[in-house]
């Protein structure tokens, strides 16, 4: 762990890759009866129709350009990279603030929240960007006696640190130059600090570098920045919520936390059966270890799930290479506030060419805790689920 660090902090940034859900293997027994009650396909209630999706107090300060970025980035893990490439390539072209490097806006701590692995990376940067469990900072400060460059992973908060250190010279309005020249571990759990034996000195032109921003927004919240080995990264001083979650999913910690700050930011926000519609990509689940597969497939623990506007929901789950498990039935919305009723009645499992009945009938209450275009946070008795929405309305 503390090489790829190393390494990782040496390269300066992070990839956020999709979240491993873990899979284990059970016995396919009928999914329990839960509590919750049947829907009637295409029933209709009669309620006012709810208002639209509050935006996030925090994107209220970005352009249109920045608020795409964003949206793309929040669907980055079910969607692909190519959206957010284009959506960094539009404010590129837009420009932000011209001669970033000699603004105040530039200083301080930024994260990174994306990053492209081109294939002319050094072997360093290569490490670096592969590293997905950790939390990476960058702090720019170019305004002192000692103008530097530090980038700074975070393993936890219990466990610490590790700092790699740059000099830095401004050569132009855009460009900075560094050469890294050290490098220490801050663990909790010690008093002192440990230096990591990272010979620069040997690595040559390995140790230097330069790093282009090519956008930085008139708030200072957003920096778009591409180095010398053709990477491309996209930083953020005050990461958006959203990005919190999913930084946190794919790093494998603070996840129950992240959510609570997410639902708890957009108290008040409806959904319905026209929100909701469309395939989304689980991306963490809270327990699963302990249901069989036909209660995941019954409840949509794992998977995707497929809804459509008349209340057609499907489960789609596979375990295993070749083989995979649905369940079929109907949502509706019930009369308390963000509570849906989920009725599955019917599934099977295919195998090649071949398809078996499976007892997957059950019947849910999902509350949902959040949405919007792009996530969706749901509680099925007392399991967390955070899906990423995949396709739009079917």
């Amino acid at each position: 762990m503390a090489a790829a660090a190393a390494a990782a902090a040496a390269g300066g940034f992070l990839h956020l890759g999709a979240s491993r859900v873990p899979s284990r293997q059970h016995s396919a027994g009928a999914a329990p009866r839960l509590r919750g009650a049947s829907c009637a396909r295409g029933r209709q209630h009669r309620r006012r129709a709810p208002p639209p999706l509050a935006v996030a107090a925090a994107e209220e300060a970005y352009t249109g350009a920045e608020a795409e970025l964003l949206e793309a980035l929040a669907g980055v893990q079910g969607r692909g990279r190519g959206e957010v490439e284009s959506a960094v390539q539009a404010l590129e072209a837009l420009g932000g603030l011209p001669d970033p490097t000699n603004s105040s806006l530039i200083e301080g701590s930024w994260q990174l929240i994306f990053t492209t692995r081109p294939g002319s990376a050094s072997p360093i940067q290569r490490t670096f960007v592969g590293v997905d469990s950790f939390k990476i900072f960058q702090e720019v400060y170019l305004r002192t006696d000692d103008p530097r460059v530090i980038n700074v992973v975070k393993f936890s908060e219990s466990i610490g640190e590790l700092k790699v250190e740059a000099e830095a010279t401004i050569e132009d309005g855009k460009r900075i130059l560094f050469r890294f020249d050290r490098a220490a571990f801050n663990f909790k759990f010690l008093p002192f600090k440990v230096p990591y034996p990272v010979p620069f000195k040997l690595l040559g032109d390995e140790a230097k570098g330069w790093l282009d921003t090519t956008y930085l927004s008139q708030t200072g919240n957003i920096r778009i920045s591409r180095g010398n080995k053709g990477t491309t990264f996209v930083l953020q001083k005050s990461a958006d919520q959203r990005q919190l979650l999913l930084s946190a999913i794919s790093a494998g910690t603070g996840v129950k936390e992240a959510i609570d700050d997410l639902t708890s930011s957009r108290q008040g926000t409806e959904a319905d059966l026209k929100t909701l519609a469309g395939e989304w990509q689980l991306l963490w689940s809270s327990k699963t270890e302990d249901e069989s597969w036909s209660s995941v497939a019954s409840a949509g623990l794992k998977g995707v799930q497929i809804i459509k506007e008349d209340g057609q929901l499907k489960n789609l789950v596979r375990p295993f290479p070749g083989v995979s498990l649905n369940a079929s039935g109907n949502i509706c919305k019930n009369e308390d506030g963000n509570n849906f009723n989920l009725s599955i009645n019917e599934g099977a499992i295919q195998a090649g060419g071949l398809q078996f009945p499976l007892d997957a009938r059950g019947e849910f209450v999902m509350e949902i805790l959040y949405i919007d275009n792009k996530i969706k946070i749901s509680d099925i008795n007392q399991h967390k689920l955070v899906h990423v929405r995949i396709a739009n309305r079917t």
